[in-house]
């Protein structure tokens, strides 16, 4: 008996390793076919086709569209896109450290200067307008053309023919790029006598050095717990992921495991450094914009009984990217693995892998999801990102809000603003006036903006839709009450959502004035939902 089992089980293995290579020939066979047909379709076309064949547009087309079938995180990097490319993944170039503002056939104004940048060293300040750069006027130029002329290798020098926002004067201001790197930990400091708040927005190099750093100053400071903050943390590189979970539980800890098709691409991460607190108790602030390290760290933490999370669901993006170089210095970053927090769950929400009849894909249903333990045995589950501990709604803001932001009215007005005023009070000090908002309140009434509000937008939806039905004349009494009551002009709507406003036009200004730490601390004075999860008991 025992022969015939080692044989059975010798015929399978052999069977499963047959129909394995078959399929890798057939797997080989069929790109193969393709490259063929490819290729005769570009002759054909190069020899055939009515006019001249626009070749780089309609291969860099073939290549997109192909890579699109698969994820939204696959995609090829031309040589030429290299650059853009780096300072997308590192947020890291060479320039002056300045957000500008360009408008159709206007020049160039400087918007938001950086802390520290070249552009605040050399005195540039929000509403100084660049009339030329190098010599090139900047009215004839588009906003990335602009952009592109101030980056440079750092060491080197940019000249700026400035107008002066308060003087008017003119001046040319040589200035010396400098490495940019837009920091991670935007913020770190205390909430309040015993609590830590440390906000983090991204995971490039030596994030998790910086983050060590902050997290003992805040100690020194007479933290007794702390809130990271990862809310729109759209993640980065997963070994910093590693080292921030690695500051808060015992060496050797597993924190994340990668698994794909290729062998190598299976991998455990696990801590490698000593802790520098196993103790203090953590709440991690997430939400939809939360993903990828975002949700290794909070998913490690969650599943160790490390830290309480808290907040709304994040993203679930558990997808692993690698870059791979191509032929003429291009590259390609493949997705290559799904990883796994500890328990042994992915969050990833989206199946890439089944496409609807229409292309579209959608996400994992809740149903399907599955039960896993953590360190405690509390349940959690895979599927579809990290479901916090503590559920915590934020504000809901109204369609004027995004309508002013989106719109570029605020940024108008603050550049306006900083023009008619030399400085603010001090950020703990400063409050937006109700003679303040007066003022926004005129200059937005000269400003062209959607300013209708969500039920009228669905209004004017269901006007169509009735007349589409051939309703609008039966219910046309109704209908014009309905819009009468509705109505509301520009003004009213404006004052009746102040409350709102406000918050942002504060931080803007204190960000202009006082730098981006200053706009983060009015952010806070305004944050409902940390409010609301610090004063929420924890669950364990």
């Amino acid at each position: 008996m025992k022969r015939i089992q080692i044989f059975v089980v010798m015929a399978l293995a052999l069977t499963l390793s047959v129909s394995y290579s078959l399929s890798a020939q057939s797997q080989s066979f069929k790109l193969g076919q393709w490259a063929e047909i490819h290729n005769a379709i570009l002759k054909e076309l190069n020899r055939s086709y009515v006019d001249s064949l626009p070749v780089d547009r309609i291969m860099r087309a073939g290549v997109d569209a192909m890579l699109e079938e698969l994820d939204p995180y696959t995609v090829y990097v031309p040589e030429e896109e290299n650059e853009d490319f780096q300072m997308l993944i590192s947020k890291t170039y060479g320039g002056i450290g300045a957000i500008i503002h360009k408008k159709k056939d206007e020049n160039v104004v400087i918007n938001e200067p950086y802390a520290g940048s070249p552009a605040q060293k050399y005195g540039l300040v929000c509403g100084d307008e660049i009339i030329a750069i190098d010599g090139v006027l900047t009215k004839g130029l588009e906003t990335k053309e602009s952009s592109d002329r101030m980056k440079g290798k750092p060491g080197t020098t940019v000249v700026f023919r400035i107008k002066k926002v308060r003087t008017g004067d003119t001046l040319d201001i040589p200035v010396v790029r400098e490495r940019i790197h837009f920091p991670d930990i935007e913020y770190a400091g205390m909430l309040d006598d015993t609590t830590g708040y440390i906000l983090q927005s991204g995971f490039t190099d030596n994030v998790s050095a910086e983050m060590r750093a902050k997290f003992i100053d805040l100690k020194k400071q007479g933290m007794k717990r702390l809130v990271l903050d990862l809310r729109g943390n759209g993640g980065g590189l997963m070994n910093e992921a590693v080292s921030i979970v690695s500051l808060f539980v015992p060496k050797g800890s597993l924190v994340v495991t990668s698994k794909g098709n290729a062998p190598e691409s299976y991998r455990e991460y696990r801590t490698s450094a000593e802790p520098v607190d196993t103790e203090i108790p953590i709440i991690v602030m997430i939400d939809s914009g939360s993903a990828s390290s975002s949700e290794i760290v909070a998913g490690a933490l969650q599943d160790m009984d490390r830290a309480v999370i808290m907040g709304k669901r994040s993203y679930g993006k558990g997808l692993v990217q690698s870059i791979r170089p191509v032929p003429y210095s291009g590259q390609i970053k493949v997705t290559t693995a799904k990883y796994y927090t500890p328990s042994g769950r992915c969050v990833q929400a989206i199946d890439y892998s089944s496409r609807n009849e229409d292309g579209s894909v959608g996400h994992i249903p809740d149903s399907l999801t599955r039960e896993f333990r953590t360190a405690s045995g509390r349940v959690v589950r895979d599927g579809g990102g990290i479901t916090p501990d503590v559920d915590v709604d934020f504000k809901d803001y109204s369609r004027l809000v995004y309508s002013l932001v989106l719109g570029g009215v605020l940024d108008q007005y603050v550049i306006d603003y900083c023009r008619r005023h030399e400085s603010i009070p001090a950020v703990d000090d400063f409050h937006f006036s109700d003679a303040d908002f007066e003022d926004f309140i005129a200059f937005a009434k000269t400003q062209d903006f959607d300013y209708r509000s969500s039920a009228k937008t669905y209004f004017d939806q269901m006007k169509k839709e009735l007349k589409k039905d051939g309703l609008d004349e039966a219910m046309s009494g109704e209908l014009k009450a309905l819009e009468k009551a509705l109505e509301m002009d520009k003004e009213r709507f404006i004052r009746l959502k102040k409350d709102e406003i406000v918050p942002f036009i504060e931080e803007e200004l204190a960000t202009r004035y006082w730098f981006q730490e200053a706009g983060v601390r009015i952010r806070l004075r305004y944050d409902d939902q940390l409010k609301k999860a610090l004063a929420a008991p924890l669950p364990f």
